[in-house]
């Protein structure tokens, strides 16, 4: 993993740092594995290198100040990298800034939040006329902008069908992205918001939760079917032919378009964790997700053939390209994991564990440092 921290060419920092050496410093920390000074000095500069190196892919962008740009160039805004933001925000708790030109000291919280309000902005839609695509809680895969002069110009998409129709792991990273990042903001003090970015930390946090709310409303009421589990995107060009779809469970062999699983294990975590950051008003998120997670760790999406290598089935990685493996005698992908789509399933399982044996609330990276479960 170590050529990973230093990656200059993605947007990834967030997936690939704390999964790994974010987890062990995480389980350190809390002592459920061994201390020791040397490897958690190395998890702790590992953290800050890939925060700040994160932070160093930056196109700025118009009033709200910018964003850090997609493997596809200074043009490009991805939705996925608000899950990604989460290595600024530890990087930052650990001291570190990004040093930049004549010895700039560049904010790493900064640019999470300037990234945020940005992605909130142009990537996800409110239902206030934008255009005639304006649906509230759907979101774009990708947002073009000219790198001239900062103004957006278009939505986009990579791994979606069209950048009106939504893709559904990429509205599930919006949820997630939004609410784990919603509970580092309220978790810290306002002044440190005010003084990295200079703007009201209310508006700010508003920002983030109103986003989190639109994407998990259109998420429950556009794309999750009764059992909670999502097909690949909601305006995929064979969904007619399945009917009234969202109005019984999903059907990962159906004849017409895949399930993708990996989404709905991502949504989970996220309508969990926003149902806490809402309180009282949020009981119906957290309900929800745990309804999907019923729904996961079972079949026909665990996995339990001890040949089989990955944990949760139906998952798919990139549609649009054909990069998905079509099972014989199936005529949609279907029956095969991914790397996000298995760690999240681990990730809302660790989650799940901890609320039903009442430890604390659940995992977070910054909850080590700011005193919060």
């Amino acid at each position: 993993m170590a050529r990973h921290v230093t990656h200059t060419g993605v947007h990834d920092h967030g997936f690939n740092t704390l999964s790994t050496y974010g987890n062990l410093w995480r389980l350190m920390a809390e002592g459920r594995i061994d201390a020791d000074p040397w490897e958690k000095a190395f998890y702790e500069l590992a953290i800050k290198a890939s925060g700040a190196v994160q932070a160093a892919r930056w196109s700025e962008a118009g009033a709200l100040g910018g964003y850090i740009y997609s493997f596809n160039g200074p043009h490009s805004l991805f939705i996925d990298t608000m899950r990604t933001l989460r290595v600024l925000a530890l990087a930052h708790q650990l001291g570190h800034v990004l040093g930049g030109e004549n010895d700039r000291s560049i904010s790493l919280l900064d640019r999470l939040i300037k990234h945020g309000l940005t992605s909130a902005e142009y990537l996800v839609w409110y239902g206030t006329g934008r255009d005639v695509y304006d649906v509230r809680g759907r979101t774009a895969h990708e947002g073009i902008f000219n790198v001239r002069d900062g103004h957006f110009r278009c939505p986009n998409t990579q791994q979606g069908y069209s950048p009106f129709s939504t893709w559904t792991r990429g509205l599930a990273w919006a949820m997630l992205g939004f609410t784990e990042q919603l509970e580092f903001l309220q978790a810290i003090e306002p002044a440190e918001i005010q003084t990295a970015c200079g703007r009201e930390p209310v508006a700010v946090r508003a920002a983030f939760r109103e986003a989190a709310v639109a994407t998990s409303d259109y998420y429950l009421g556009h794309a999750a079917c009764a059992d909670g589990v999502c097909y690949w995107d909601t305006g995929a060009p064979n969904l007619n032919r399945l009917g009234a779809y969202l109005e019984r469970p999903a059907d990962p062999r159906n004849r017409y378009e895949p399930v993708d699983a990996s989404a709905a294990a991502i949504a989970a975590q996220g309508m969990i964790r926003l149902g806490h950051a809402l309180g009282h008003a949020g009981r119906s998120y957290q309900q929800a997700g745990l309804t999907i997670a019923r729904t996961l760790f079972d079949d026909p999406y665990l996995s339990t053939d001890a040949a089989h290598q990955g944990l949760l089935l139906h998952s798919v990685y990139h549609r649009p390209n054909g990069w998905d493996a079509i099972p014989i005698g199936a005529a949609v992908p279907c029956g095969q994991s991914s790397m996000w789509g298995d760690y999240h399933l681990l990730e809302l399982a660790v989650l799940v564990g901890r609320l039903a044996r009442d430890e604390g609330l659940y995992v977070t990276f910054y909850g080590t440092l700011t005193g919060q479960p």
